[in-house]
């Protein structure tokens, strides 16, 4: 309906207005009677549905199974512990789920967008859920439009409007456009019929969620929330599937395979029972337990968790992820390109000199008097906003800003004085803007832009405030000034006019001068810098700016060293795609860059076999970004459509959080797959107990009841402990990048998991055939297998106490085993076991209901157990020590190599 209403009659329905934008009382009434400025949120699992949730797979419902075949005979105990492992692995991974998804749920807050708009004449910065209709909201190249908006202004106004129209090409805004059966636009057409307006031709509207790709502009809010066009469509769509990651995915595979070796094993375990003619019944309850025990289901949840509790640390680092996946490939990076200006730079802008006159000036040389042409122009061409209270806009805008408040310029009274009646927004093709301006008869363009850029515009200069024709020789010498001014580190800028017209024109200006402004290195960069050399990391450094600037700060930061490792983007153009590849190892700085370069850039050093991260602020960031492997934009002045492709946000804009991030990206890799070993190993342990004895015709050493509750006990609270386990950062980024298609066993962990499991295995069956041997070898019986499968067989009270200690062994060993895996390269003496308080908790609780169901009547019933004597809990606690004991050995032989190594190496 808007597209067809005036501005004047927009605001007179929304009962606003158009200049001052509505007052802070009436929009609080609004946002009260109305809501937020939010999409509605697809409904949440209640309580009871995520614990059911838990219970659907296809494992459970087998066990299940076996719960009620053991009530229909009778087994009361086995039914009732099956139920209550059940029960209890299920209420594990609704709390580690309910852990993960609000630590999800805790970041929305700090990604939610913000829109500028106008209240009581003043431009304040809001969260775009507190916009209400009939607020006057701001718009300029890259930020998101925050709600469906009549426009007010537009100025060389462009919107990507792709998410809700398909169009791919930006669309050109007009909001003096008037549709046909508009009032005084009829043509033919009444109220009643007029046509309906497909949504990318209503060039006088911006809807919600569509990006600003270049100019400025304003809107007022005729739409929030669910009432918008995008909210339409949210209310036809389901809700998307989760985001998983490419590990989770693996283990998900993993965990299939697993499924079905598990399945495979126990028929074969179960057809072995009915050929030696056992208990049916029993095998088939054993092997069903046997099947659960296999597959460590307990994983997902704590992939699930690490990655989520990773996402809360990182955000304590300023640093906030918006695709899971990113947190994983963090740990694979070889390769950061990033920008110069703000991220390895202090974002400061300073304007330290100026050339004007064929003269370069310091800033406490500049006086309105000598340099008012400059001043002047730089302050009206100029989208800054800066005030006592507020410094919104390009630092390098505001630096100018600064300069002429410093040098006496009123801005407001110049923009009366001169004010702005069109303009030519900056893109990053042309390298300048331009503002037009006109007040009665007078009427002058102001265009500042690249120095190079705007030089090849220029036809005159100012010198003494005479315009004369531009030589040759005034060239050279402007030309030297940005070089002398570039080698210190200087961004150059330079200004031009043209009088009279009556629009912008960028053509036969005259030049008017040229400004040299200072970004400091940030300090931590070069700290940053040299911890990625040491991990294996290279930085690349990727600008708009002059190859003169940006080597300086490379060189600061120790990023290059020699001006043969920069590549300007004339020479990046010329070269093929081949060529570039060949070459590009050696670049560490490109300069003078289009965004088109930035993307040959990331893909020139993804087809090397790199994985690439990208940092970037700007609307013409967004295609490297989405090109990188991680694409890492800017918080506080990266612009909306930036941050919507990136998939981590740094809210400090600090390179050296990069860093920090990477760390927490390797150290996560490290603790998954610290997990997986823990619990594939463990599980193999049991499956290998098991189906030896039975394969030897002996009876089972573990009752089902024991599985499940070793099973509780070890894949929950001690496989997280790991996963959220403090690493080591040092050693962590002392360590080539990993390889993206590196498995999860590489670097010895195939060898690792196998031998654990067969220790495991041993050492439980070591304490199962103890009770036999030791009355074999009293009663003089030879000590054979058959000898020990009677003795079994016919004293129940002997098989009892045999299955005691082998359960016992089998669950301490784990569980020690698990404080192990923490380091396999270091020692326990040596590991901070105060840094990882949930496995100390964990290993408690463990062992004290391992204890419990040795020690108490009910448990010992239920579970069919013995009560064991002193004697026999040191003697079990030293067999079930053994995966320590073989942890140190190695421990010890890894540092005499690394030792070994070194001397060598010197």
């Amino acid at each position: 309906m808007f597209e067809y209403k005036s501005v004047q009659e927009t605001a007179a329905i929304q009962n606003s207005n158009a200049k001052l934008g509505l007052t802070e009382a009436e929009a609080a009434g609004r946002l009260k009677k109305n809501g937020g400025n939010r999409l509605r949120e697809p409904p949440k699992r209640t309580i009871p549905e995520a614990f059911f949730e838990q219970l659907n797979d296809p494992l459970i419902y087998v066990l299940l199974a076996a719960a009620a075949v053991s009530l229909f005979l009778h087994e009361v105990s086995d039914a009732v512990i099956i139920i209550l492992v059940v029960l209890m692995n299920a209420l594990v991974g609704l709390i580690q789920e309910g852990k993960a998804q609000k630590a999800l749920d805790s970041l929305k807050k700090l990604t939610s967008p913000r829109a500028y708009v106008i209240r009581n004449g003043k431009e304040l910065e809001i969260p775009a859920a507190e916009l209400v209709t009939g607020d006057v909201v701001c718009l300029e190249a890259g930020k998101q439009v925050p709600a469906d908006l009549r426009l007010l202004t537009a100025f060389g106004l462009q919107v990507e409007e792709s998410a809700l129209t398909g169009e791919s090409v930006p669309q050109e805004k007009d909001a003096d456009f008037l549709p046909a059966g508009s009032r005084g636009n009829d043509r033919g057409f009444g109220p009643a019929h007029r046509p309906e307006i497909p949504l990318g031709d209503r060039r006088n509207m911006a809807f919600m969620s569509t990006l600003v790709t270049t100019g400025r502009g304003t809107g007022m809010v005729i739409a929030t929330g669910m009432d918008t066009e995008i909210g339409k469509i949210a209310a036809l769509m389901n809700e998307s599937p989760k985001e998983i990651t490419p590990l989770q995915r693996r283990l998900g595979d993993l965990g299939k395979m697993l499924s079905l070796l598990a399945i495979a094993l126990c028929i074969l375990l179960f057809i072995i029972a009915v050929v030696q003619k056992r208990d049916i019944f029993e095998m088939l309850i054993t092997a069903i337990s046997l099947a659960v025990a296999a597959v460590p289901e307990g994983l997902p949840a704590v992939v699930t968790i690490c990655l989520a509790l990773s996402v809360t640390r990182m955000v304590k680092v300023n640093t906030i992820v918006r695709k899971l996946p990113a947190v994983e490939t963090l740990g694979a990076v070889s390769v950061v390109c990033s920008d110069k200006t703000g991220t390895l730079t202090q974002n400061k802008m300073t304007v330290t000199c100026c050339y004007m006159n064929e003269h370069i000036y310091g800033r406490n040389q500049l006086s309105l008097e000598m340099h008012h042409e400059l001043l002047e122009g730089m302050a009206l061409c100029n989208d800054g906003v800066l005030t006592p209270d507020t410094r919104i806009g390009d630092p390098t805008e505001l630096a100018l800003l600064d300069l002429a408040e410093d040098c006496g310029i009123n801005r407001e009274e110049l923009n009366r004085k001169k004010p702005r009646r069109k303009e030519l927004a900056f893109d990053s093709t042309r390298k300048m803007m331009s503002t037009y301006h006109k007040n009665g008869g007078e009427a002058v363009t102001y265009t500042k832009g690249a120095p190079d850029e705007l030089l090849k515009k220029c036809s005159h200069i100012l010198i003494w405030e005479t315009a004369v024709p531009i030589t040759a020789l005034h060239r050279e010498n402007i030309k030297h000034a940005m070089t002398d001014m570039s080698s210190k580190a200087l961004r150059t800028l330079a200004l031009a006019k043209r009088e009279g017209g009556s629009g912008p024109v960028e053509e036969r200006m005259t030049f008017i001068g040229m400004v040299g402004m200072k970004d400091p290195a940030r300090p931590e960069a070069a700290e940053a810098v040299a911890k990625f050399k040491t991990a294996g990391v290279r930085t690349v450094m990727i600008t708009g700016d002059h190859v003169d600037t940006a080597f300086a700060i490379a060189n600061q930061l120790g990023i290059v060293s020699h001006g043969k490792e920069c590549m300007t983007g004339e020479e990046l153009k010329k070269l093929s795609g081949k060529e570039l590849e060949e070459r590009i190892e050696q670049v560490g700085v490109f300069a003078r860059v289009s965004p088109e370069h930035k993307v040959k850039i990331v893909r020139s050093l993804k087809a090397k076999g790199n994985i690439v991260a990208m940092t970037g602020d700007g609307v013409n960031d967004a295609p490297s970004l989405k090109s990188a492997d991680v694409g890492i934009a800017m918080g506080l002045n990266g612009t909306d459509v930036a941050r919507q492709a990136s998939a981590i946000i740094l809210t400090d804009d600090n390179f050296a959080t990069i860093e920090k991030a990477m760390e927490e990206g390797r150290g996560v890799y490290e603790n998954i797959k610290k997990s997986v070993i823990f619990l594939l190993s463990s599980n193999l342990g049991e499956i290998l107990t098991m189906f030896l004895t039975v394969l030897c015709g002996l009876a089972s050493p573990l009752k089902p009841s024991h599985i499940l509750w070793i099973n509780l006990i070890t894949d929950s609270l001690p496989a997280l402990a790991l996963g959220v386990d403090k690493n080591d950062g040092n050693s962590l980024m002392r360590q080539p990048p990993r390889k993206p298609k590196e498995s999860l066993f590489a670097g010895g962990g195939l060898a690792c998991t196998c031998f654990y499991g067969i220790l495991i295995a041993a050492i439980s069956l070591t304490a199962f055939f103890s009770i036999p041997y030791s009355v074999m070898k009293e009663s003089g019986m030879a000590v054979t297998l058959e000898h020990t499968a009677e003795l079994l067989a016919g004293n129940e009270l002997l098989l009892i106490r045999a299955q005691t200690y082998a359960f016992t062994v089998l669950g301490m060993s784990q569980l020690f085993h698990a404080v192990g895996m923490r380091n396999v390269h270091k020692s326990i003496f040596r590991m901070k076991h105060g840094d990882n308080k949930l496995m100390v908790a964990a290993c408690l609780v463990g062992f004290l209901l391992q204890f419990a169901v040795t020690e108490h009547p009910l448990l010992i019933s239920a579970f069919g157990t013995v009560h064991l004597e002193m004697v026999e809990w040191l003697r079990l606690s030293v067999l079930a020590s053994f995966p320590l004991l073989a942890h140190e050995i190695m421990a010890l032989l890894y540092a005499g190599s690394v030792i070994h190594s070194s001397k060598l190496d010197s």
